[in-house]
C-alpha cells in the first residue's frame, strides 16, 4: 500500500516553545484518518507543516512521495486544506470563487466538477451570491469546496463542522465519505469524537506537541483494558452486599457493576438469581472512543510508542 502522508521525526518550535516534539506517522493511500487531541496539542501546527504553510525545524514531510519544501509544487497540487478558521475573499461570489481557486491550479475548464461540488455541498441556492452574505455555515461549505475544487488525492479537513448545524455536517460526511471510498486519503481533525469514531480507520492522539496514540480504534480500545460496565435494572431494588465491591456507580435506578471480561457476566446472573433476585433489564457498555481520549489524555507521562 502506497504512503499518501509521511511525516519523519518532524520537530517545530515557536521561540522558547516547541508545537512538534519528533513527531513521525505514516497515512496510507485512501485511509480515512483522524488526528486528534485537545487544545495546543499540536494538530493544526502540524496540519500546516504538512500544507508548507509552517517549515519544520528538523524532520522531512512528504505528500504522495513528493517533499513539501523541495518539490512544494507538486506537494500542493496533491493536497486539499480545509482550515479551521474561517478565510474568505468578501468581493466576489461563490462560483467566481471556486473558478479563482481553480485558476491557481491552471485549471482553465473545471466547470462540470465545480457544478457538482455546488450541488453535494448545497449550495446551489449560493452559487451567484457574493461572499460576505453568507452565514458562518454557508461559508464553511465553500471553504470545503474550495479545498475540493482541484480533486485531489488526499484532503485534510481541520475541524470541518465546527459551528455547523446538523444537515451541512451529515451531508458533508456523504460526500466526503463518497470521496473516500473513491480512493482519495481524508485526514480529519474534529472535537466531535463520536464522528471519528464512525468515519475513521486509524487514530492519532496528540499530546503537548507529541504523538502518544496511533492505531486503529478498535486497537486503541481494547489495548486500553478498561473492562466493560454491566447496567441492571432488579427487583428488588437492592444490591446484594457482595457486589458492592464491584459497583462503579447506579442510573436511573440502575446499578453500575464493573467487568473484565464477558465471562462474567452469567456468573454474576446466576448468583444474583440464587439471592432471589429478578434482572428486569439489563445493558453491556462498552468503553468507546471518547473513553480512550479521556485515558489517555489524563495520564501523567508519555509512552513511548
Amino acid at each position: 500500500m502506497s504512503i499518501a502522508i509521511a511525516v519523519e521525526n518532524v520537530c517545530k518550535n515557536y521561540g522558547t516553545f516547541r508545537a512538534l516534539d519528533h513527531v513521525s506517522l505514516k497515512i496510507h493511500s485512501g485511509e480515512f484518518f483522524a488526528l486528534l487531541g485537545p487544545n495546543g496539542a499540536g494538530k493544526t501546527t502540524l496540519i500546516h507543516t504538512i500544507a508548507g504553510l509552517a517549515i519544520a525545524d528538523s524532520g522531512a514531510v512528504h505528500v504522495m512521495g513528493n517533499h513539501v519544501m523541495a518539490g512544494y509544487r507538486l506537494a500542493r497540487r496533491q493536497l486539499g486544506v480545509v482550515p479551521q478558521e474561517l478565510v474568505f475573499d468578501p468581493f466576489f461570489t461563490v462560483r467566481e470563487i471556486l473558478n479563482i481557486q481553480s485558476g491557481y491550479y491552471g485549471l482553465t475548464d473545471n466547470s462540470r466538477w465545480i457544478d457538482e461540488i455546488i450541488v453535494r455541498l448545497g449550495l446551489e441556492d449560493k452559487a451567484n451570491v457574493n461572499m460576505r452574505a453568507l452565514s458562518g455555515g454557508m461559508k464553511r461549505r465553500v471553504m470545503v469546496a474550495q479545498a475540493l475544487v482541484h480533486k485531489p488525492p488526499v484532503i485534510i479537513l481541520d475541524e470541518p463542522t465546527a459551528g455547523v448545524d446538523v444537515e451541512l455536517r451529515q451531508s458533508l460526511w456523504d460526500f466526503i465519505q463518497q470521496l473516500n471510498r473513491e480512493g482519495h486519503t481524508i485526514v480529519l481533525t474534529t472535537h466531535y469524537l463520536e464522528e471519528a469514531e464512525a468515519l475513521c480507520n486509524r487514530i492519532a492522539l496528540l499530546k503537548q506537541g507529541r504523538i502518544i496514540a496511533l492505531d486503529s480504534m478498535q486497537n486503541l480500545i481494547s489495548t486500553m483494558a478498561m473492562g466493560y460496565i454491566l447496567r441492571l435494572r432488579m427487583h428488588p431494588d437492592d444490591l446484594p452486599s457482595n457486589f458492592q465491591k464491584i459497583q462503579v456507580g447506579c442510573h436511573n435506578g440502575c446499578f453500575d457493576l464493573k467487568i473484565d471480561s464477558y465471562t462474567q457476566i452469567e456468573p454474576i446472573l446466576a448468583q444474583l438469581r440464587q439471592t432471589g433476585v429478578q434482572i428486569q433489564e439489563m445493558q453491556l457498555l462498552q468503553p468507546d472512543l471518547e473513553d480512550v481520549f479521556v485515558n489517555m489524555m489524563n495520564r501523567s507521562h508519555f509512552e513511548t510508542q
